[in-house]
């Protein structure tokens, strides 16, 4: 009796760790989605993410059981062996790999531990079981309930995450509002962060300049970002505004009401939440709805937006463009945008192309690779020269931007170019980066490394 009970015990402990392990993983997966328990269990049911090894190995041993049900010592033995063996090779996804199968490592933020540490309660309250059933297949289902103890601990801490969430909010807001930098909202289907990177180039040359840093636009990371380093030197703020719905952009201009807004592109990337683009449109147009609020100032370009000439081919913008035309600031290829992009070329030291407003016509460079970058310049140079900027400074401070990690972004590794555009997810720059790798290399040889664009969805093929 007390060799059995030492062994469950062992189990358990067993268990423990191959769930401790496993969690991590799981958790990884949820704050990709947000902790969106919808979205998450969408996308395991959608991937079919289920433990095929473990399980596999534990039906094993409870065939063994069933034709060797007498040796329940040994049995409960080799689940023992199983869940150890299983726990000591889970990777941990809290340190990159060198597999890199994800982009971004898991960040143990003080939510993800609340609910890590709840979910791992969860997991192994049903673990006692073991002390009066002996099935090895009992452990299949445990095993299989784990993913979903993110989600139960999730739902039981929503009350206090809200409370707390807005707590932060508040803080902000106020923090915000009392420091008053002149805030820039920008948001896009693609190139809001290489805009928000140029631009923020260029007006920290001008003036102290805080910007949310990658890809952080989501209310609670703006959040932080105001919270923990935004001081009264700085005299320019500037938010990337994600969209994940409709609402969220304007949840995000009630955080930081903006001062200037800049819309890059109405496309398809996020097109698997939308499931249309004027529904995009719509949701990315909320920067607008804000903006506009603002009383005009054409010296410190509030009040004043700066959209891509071709997001203004939907019904909801182009109403809002037709009843406000002295708000809004043009930028594209076509004769009917204010800036218009007359030439754009992507050479060897990066981009050059020739800007014409009114008449006149600014030649710009940067650094830069991948043609389509031309349009985040152009956006970039107009919203600076827009908030008051000389456009000669502008110019000279356009020719030292750094690369933008992660998007289209060149590097030498001895005789080898990596062109990384691992951010990438929309056809207009995948074509750029193609059309690069053929110019960069000329009578090389060349590989391409994709999953393809993974957020079209449906538009995917």
């Amino acid at each position: 009796m007390q060799a059995a009970l030492f062994i469950s015990a062992l189990v358990i402990i067993a268990y423990a760790g191959f769930l401790a392990k496993r969690l991590l993983t799981y958790l990884h997966a949820y704050q990709q989605e947000e902790y969106d328990s919808g979205r998450f269990i969408k996308w395991m049911l959608a991937h079919r993410i289920y433990d095929r090894k473990v399980t596999l190995a534990l039906a094993l041993a409870g065939i063994i059981w069933f034709f060797l049900g007498a040796f329940n010592f040994l049995i409960s033995l080799l689940v023992f062996v199983i869940f150890a063996g299983f726990g000591y090779i889970e990777p941990d996804p809290r340190k990159q790999s060198k597999k890199k199968t994800a982009k971004k490592k898991l960040a143990m933020t003080a939510r993800a531990k609340r609910i890590y540490t709840l979910a791992l309660v969860i997991g192994l309250i049903p673990a006692v079981f073991v002390f009066f059933i002996h099935l090895p297949w009992i452990w299949i289902v445990l095993v299989h309930f784990a993913p979903l103890t993110l989600c139960i601990a999730n739902a039981l801490l929503d009350p206090f995450e809200k409370s707390t969430q807005q707590k932060f909010w508040n803080e902000a807001h106020n923090k915000l509002r009392s420091l008053s930098p002149t805030v820039i909202g920008i948001t896009g289907s693609y190139g809001k962060t290489s805009v928000k990177h140029i631009l923020g180039h260029i007006l920290s040359s001008h003036a102290p300049t805080l910007m949310t840093p990658g890809s952080v636009n989501t209310p609670m990371g703006i959040t932080r970002i105001i919270r923990e380093q935004l001081d009264d030197t700085h005299r320019y703020f500037l938010a990337e505004m994600g969209a994940y719905g409709p609402g969220s952009i304007a949840r995000l201009c009630d955080l930081c009401p903006p001062d200037t807004g800049v819309i890059t592109a109405i496309g398809h990337a996020h097109y698997e939440r939308f499931k249309s683009l004027e529904t995009v449109a719509e949701a990315k147009f909320e920067l607008a709805q804000a903006v506009l609020k603002r009383d005009g100032n054409e010296k410190t370009g509030a009040g004043k937006m700066i959209v891509h000439e071709k997001t203004l081919r939907f019904p909801a913008s182009e109403a809002m463009f037709r009843s406000n035309p002295d708000r809004f600031i043009s930028v594209g290829h076509e004769d009917g945008a204010t800036y218009k992009i007359e030439r754009a070329e992507q050479t060897l030291n990066g981009i050059e192309m020739r800007l014409r407003w009114n008449n006149e016509i600014y030649a710009l460079q940067a650094p830069l690779f991948g043609l389509h970058h031309a349009d985040n310049v152009a956006l970039a140079f107009v919203c600076a020269c827009t908030l008051g900027l000389d456009p000669e400074t502008v110019g000279t401070a356009l020719k030292s931007t750094p690369q933008i990690p992660h998007r289209l972004e060149v590097k030498k590794l001895g005789t080898t170019t990596i062109i990384d555009d691992a951010y990438n997810s929309n056809p207009l720059g995948f074509r750029s980066a193609l059309d690069l790798l053929f110019l960069l290399g000329r009578d090389r040889r060349k590989i391409l490394i994709t999953p393809g664009m993974v957020e079209l969805g449906g538009a995917h093929d």
